[in-house]
């Protein structure tokens, strides 16, 4: 009879995990991916998916688990939302990122608001300040060995990831894997892609007035938004901001982003080699493109100060005087700020103007989502 029951118990362990020389089986947990849709705000394009990594609802829950635990660290004291808050629109409020022991990064953490949208199929250059991701998979490899922010290594990741109570779990519903040993980098970054790829948001006072014209916006918001606009939709215009040339508004599909890289006069240099930071430069070797950074979208850009690629800005003000100042010097100034006279002779209360509409781009409704925030 014991023999009997040693055997029972021995037969129903070996039916659920099974260590192989391939790792730890996981065929006895369901595997039945549902494909998770995307909620675009409305009027936005449709959001290009790379093919081999199809949004689901298990994929995306895996994302989520990863993008706010701090085992992805080398010391376990930071995860990706650590630099990407959701209170301030996915940035962290430092004009520089801090990693682990206090270790301070290169640049300014962007935000990932509507980050799904910034990916262009086959263009080499669609992510971080310098263009050197081509897609949020890549970039989401990246930080996890930086000295800088969570300085660990990947095999000693994904050990930890195999070994823990749940993850194995997690990425056999995500990914069908059938045992702990194909758990690897590329597919958790494929996970945390998917999640970055849902966080986006567009129901602010700009947004409502779009269907509801002139209802949600006041006066002076609506002044700083045909201050913005300038004459980028055809209208005739005494002073144009120039804004909507690099955060490309077009009606219907306002991510007010351009997602391309230019020089915005931050710096005075004579020639083109004097950047102290090449940016975009530093990944394509060609000269031209030193110093030119990221257009950014103003979407929710009033949380999340500090601005810029090295956070050299505290308010938008300072932005704003920045741009009416004409910027710096530099062979490869953007044009948009090269050949804008109108920006010189904007008034106090314009300033005042445009800013109030670059606040009216605030939205704050995804605060509720739950789906959005750490599930720890």
């Amino acid at each position: 009879m014991y023999r009997l029951f040693f055997a029972y118990v021995v037969l129903s362990w070996c039916a659920c995990e099974i260590p192989t020389q391939n790792g730890t089986s996981l065929t006895h947990i369901d595997y039945d991916p549902v494909s998770y849709t995307i909620d675009a705000p409305e009027g936005f394009p449709p959001m290009e998916i790379p093919t081999d990594n199809p949004m689901t609802e298990d994929g995306v829950n895996l994302g989520r688990h990863l993008f706010y635990d701090p085992i992805l660290s080398r010391d376990s004291s930071i995860s990706c939302s650590s630099c990407h808050r959701i209170e301030k629109a996915f940035t962290d409020g430092l004009s520089k990122s801090v990693g682990i022991e206090g270790r301070v990064g290169r640049r300014n953490a962007m935000s990932l608001i509507n980050i799904g949208y910034s990916w262009v199929q086959n263009r080499p250059h669609n992510f971080m300040w310098d263009g050197r991701m081509a897609t949020l998979e890549d970039q989401a490899l990246e930080p996890i060995e930086d000295p800088n922010e969570m300085d660990a290594d990947w095999n000693t990741i994904m050990d930890r990831l195999r070994n823990h109570d749940l993850y194995p779990t997690l990425f056999r519903k995500a990914f069908g894997i059938e045992n702990t040993e194909e758990m690897d980098k590329f597919l958790a970054a494929k996970a945390i892609a998917q999640f970055e790829r849902i966080l986006n948001s567009a129901s602010s006072r700009y947004d409502e007035d779009r269907w509801t014209p002139f209802v949600y916006m006041n006066a002076q918001e609506l002044r700083g938004f045909q201050l913005f606009l300038g004459d980028a939709d055809g209208s005739p215009v005494t002073k144009d901001g120039e804004c909507a040339h690099c955060h490309s508004f077009s009606s219907g599909k306002a991510l007010f982003a351009r997602n391309g890289f230019s020089n915005n006069g931050l710096d005075s240099v004579g020639a083109l080699n004097e950047f102290i930071d090449l940016g975009l430069g530093e990944v394509t070797g060609v000269e031209q493109h030193n110093g030119q950074f990221r257009e950014v979208t103003v979407r929710n850009v009033g949380l999340t100060a500090p601005y810029m690629h090295d956070g050299r800005f505290n308010t938008l003000e300072e932005v704003i005087d920045h741009y009416t100042s004409g910027g710096h010097p530099a062979p490869n100034l953007a044009p948009e700020i090269a050949t804008a006279p109108s920006l010189r002779y904007f008034t106090a209360q314009e300033k005042e103007d445009l800013v109030a509409f670059l606040h009216a781009l605030t939205d704050t409704s995804y605060l509720s989502r739950d789906d959005w925030k750490s599930p720890f």
